[in-house]
């Protein structure tokens, strides 16, 4: 009986399920702290499914870790005709999450 759930965090939602590690925005917890996630939705195999409105009260649990930033991402500007041009970079925070128990 796999379980798989939808959780939200940073304004956005991720599909998981027990045992796998996940990327989401940065979360301000120390590492190897346990957490628990807003869970909107559970899924079992045998077709079995949990919605909450909006969200369940038995949630998904995790364990921040890592701290760490993403893919630099390079943001240039232009304006034709006028020789302007900007470069910036940006680097997002990220945090690293084990699913412990869905």
């Amino acid at each position: 009986m796999v379980k798989y759930g939808i959780i939200k965090t940073g304004g956005k939602q991720y599909t998981v399920r027990q045992g796998s590690e996940i990327y989401v925005d940065r979360i301000d917890e120390e590492v190897g702290k346990e957490i628990a996630l807003e869970t909107l939705a559970t899924f079992t195999d045998e077709g079995e499914i949990e919605l909450g409105k909006p969200l369940l009260k038995v949630g998904v649990t995790g364990k921040i870790i890592e701290q760490l930033k993403g893919e630099k991402i390079r943001v240039a500007r232009f304006k034709a005709k006028v020789r302007y041009r900007r470069v910036k970079g940006f680097r997002s925070q990220l945090t690293k999450v084990q699913i412990i128990k869905v």
